[in-house]
């Protein structure tokens, strides 16, 4: 019998690595899943004021005494997920070992291929559209990498940024768009089809944190994104929500992805839940 997968939404409340036993997730046939994993905090310390929520995790994580192998949390996906073989990786940004964009783009790489078309939506410093590149290009030159910003300091560092890590030839492969991302449509040749499509949602690192991505463009984006987008592609956002009105997009991008059909569509997201600051990942997987 062939199990199916379905839209999976993952929240796990984790503070710090505990004693836990191995644990299965297998999707089940419902609309989405929720599990927690709470892992206990260590003893009560005295700490100084001036230390950050992350000055803490550090500094409690590296006075926790490892688990023993047999005592090691493990999460299982099923064989026909997308995620099937990264389930190491996303643990370890659940438990705050990883970033969110560095397990990002390996999850890209579990589905971007040479020569294909990709998007980064919102480039920023150009990190994504950098890495996008780098997975799509190879010695043929095809591959295509379009990048889209409305701030034009974050076009300037993205191109900045290709022109001291790549080849002239390699950076003639992306094309940079001084565009809102819900406009990617417009920069496409006719009857593209694109395997990723990236958001980072938010501000522009050490930029101007009253401009951020807003909530009615975002929609118009994913929706955008959803119609170009080819089977076995993927939609992925990194959701930052420790800004105004960061809270309120996540709940857009979550409407948006629990009205997609399971018949074509596979959905997770990933959250710590109880360190509100941290950024939420979503991916968005189309059926092939």
């Amino acid at each position: 019998m062939l199990a199916v997968a379905v839209p999976v939404r993952l929240r796990f409340g984790a503070h710090l690595l505990g004693i836990h036993k191995p644990l299965t997730l297998i999707p089940t046939s419902s609309s989405s899943t929720r599990c927690f994993f709470l892992f206990p905090s260590p003893p009560t310390r005295n700490v100084s004021l001036s230390q950050t929520p992350r000055d803490l995790f550090r500094r409690n994580a590296s006075q926790t005494p490892a688990p023993a192998a047999s005592d090691s949390v493990s999460v299982s996906f099923s064989k026909d997920s997308p995620l099937f073989g990264l389930e190491d990786l996303l643990v370890s940004f659940i438990l705050g070992k990883k970033r969110a964009t560095e397990v990002s783009h390996l999850v890209w790489k579990h589905v971007v291929q040479k020569g294909d078309t990709v998007i980064d939506a919102t480039c920023g410093n150009g990190h994504d559209t950098l890495a996008m590149l780098k997975m799509v290009t190879d010695e043929s030159g095809k591959g295509s990498v379009y990048g889209l910003d409305i701030q034009e300091a974050a076009l300037q560092k993205t191109s900045s940024l290709l022109e001291d890590s790549v080849t002239p030839n390699e950076k003639g492969l992306v094309k940079l768009f001084s565009k809102c991302h819900s406009k990617m449509h417009e920069v496409l040749p006719r009857n593209t089809s694109v395997r990723l499509v990236a958001f980072n949602l938010g501000y522009l690192p050490w930029g101007d944190k009253t401009l951020t991505t807003q909530s009615d463009t975002t929609l118009k984006a994913l929706e955008a994104a959803k119609g170009i987008l080819m089977d076995g592609g993927l939609i992925s956002l990194v959701v930052y929500v420790g800004h105004p009105g960061g809270w309120e997009e996540l709940k857009t991008v979550q409407d948006f992805i629990s009205k997609l059909p399971v018949e074509t569509w596979i959905c997770s997201e990933f959250q710590t839940v109880n360190r509100s600051w941290s950024p939420v990942l979503v991916f968005i997987f189309k059926r092939c």
